[in-house]
């Protein structure tokens, strides 16, 4: 691993910040595009779920790099390598396809493109399961969930002057430059040999059969479903609303990533203070009057303020549920365990996307909104499931 601490964590935060940049596209701003070609809400929702598809893929990703080292360099360094270099390929190919006129192809191109990111994305959270010790877990998790969000800052305002004034291969172009910022560093990882600790074990999988950790797994569909289902329908929202251009979508999005970033490097120090199940219940009621609240936007100044605040909920929750997923893995198959909740969570989302975007199509944006916030309410049925007495030999932090 690379010794130098301030490298390692940076590492860490570049690659999610080239992740949040890709995002930041996908989840905000592809919906804007795909309807300034002639594709309609419900063609959002459904590329936004097939799409996804990869990151439920990630269980066998996960179970590929716990096994198998790769080329003499690790079991985490080469699969990020060939992740970031299949997303900047992917982004560099769509500038060549018109998704109005061949909308099966650029949604085919995009799920190569997630495949790409869900594997050097699972690989990440393997290195960082493998060399973290608990006491930089919050740490690490914040910078995660903050460089992610730091990319959806600086890139969607970018992005969207970039559409506006010159076209949007060149936000592409972009997009597949910032894909290559990590590749330094991670280049200088190096791995050693596993301990025994931490040698792959197929009967570690029987952590799934413990109830609480299938209910955290529910939590993860749960809360994803709400937050992405929500998310993929702000801009289009405020579009129709107030009839923004793509400079102000982008804008809007980077206050979303603003509060994201504070809400990430909050939600880890809040959990380790007040712990991880009264840390999940802020989440929760955060999540619910923040996008309950989107609806009441009545005048573009509201709206920067209730954008932001759903953007805080968005990262709160997320760290709150990394933490938790972190610290519940079993180190003999941490990528596996932790992509296996991941994969559930992003189950979530793709159920979510293709929600949201048929129920928006059908029945208007605030009902939508509102069906969104209701469904938090669900997770108070979770919460006592996760977070059993500790004599059932679960990690502790609960």
């Amino acid at each position: 691993m690379i010794a130098n601490r301030t490298a390692r964590y940076s590492m860490f935060a570049l690659l999610y910040f080239s992740q949040g940049a890709v995002l930041s596209f996908f989840t905000a701003l592809n919906g804007l595009y795909l309807l300034s070609v002639g594709r309609s809400i419900a063609d959002v929702g459904l590329m936004g779920t097939i799409a996804l598809i990869p990151f439920v893929l990630k269980i066998f990703m996960g179970i590929l790099s716990d096994r198998y080292a790769l080329f003499g360099m690790g079991h985490r360094k080469p699969y990020i390598l060939i992740g970031l270099l299949i997303q900047a390929v992917c982004l560099v190919l769509v500038t060549l396809i018109h998704p109005g006129d061949q909308f099966p192809l650029y949604v085919l191109t995009a799920f190569i493109l997630q495949a790409g990111m869900a594997l050097y994305d699972t690989c990440t959270d393997g290195l960082a399961l493998d060399t973290t010790p608990e006491s930089e877990q919050g740490t690490i998790q914040g910078l995660m969930v903050g460089g992610r969000a730091l990319g959806v800052v600086v890139v969607s305002g970018v992005i969207g002057l970039l559409v506006q004034r010159t076209s949007w291969s060149a936000a592409f172009y972009l997009l597949a430059a910032l894909t290559l910022l990590p590749l330094p560093l991670v280049w200088m990882v190096r791995e050693g040999e596993r301990p025994a600790e931490r040698k792959f074990q197929w009967k570690a999988f029987k952590a799934f059969s413990h109830l609480p950790i299938i209910a955290l797994g529910l939590l993860g569909a749960l809360y994803s479903l709400i937050i992405n289902g929500a998310n993929e329908l702000v801009n289009p929202f405020l579009q129709q609303k107030f009839s923004i251009g793509y400079d102000q979508a982008g804008f809007f999005t980077m206050v979303w990533g603003i509060g994201v970033v504070i809400g990430g490097l909050t939600g880890g120090k809040i959990s380790d203070w007040l712990n991880h199940r009264r840390a999940t219940t802020i989440a929760v009621g955060l999540s619910l009057v923040s996008i309950g609240c989107l609806p009441l936007i009545q005048a573009l100044p509201m709206a920067w303020l209730l954008v932001g605040l759903f953007g805080l909920a968005y990262g709160f929750y997320e760290t709150v549920y990394f933490a938790i997923s972190m610290q519940r893995t079993d180190p003999h198959i941490a990528a596996s365990m932790f992509s296996i909740l991941m994969a559930i969570a992003n189950i979530g989302t793709g159920i979510g996307l293709g929600v949201s975007g048929a129920l928006a199509d059908s029945m208007d944006y605030p009902i939508t909104f509102w069906i969104l916030a209701g469904l938090n309410l669900l997770a108070l049925i979770l919460l006592p499931l996760i977070f059993q007495a500790r004599r059932n030999a679960l990690p502790q932090g609960s």
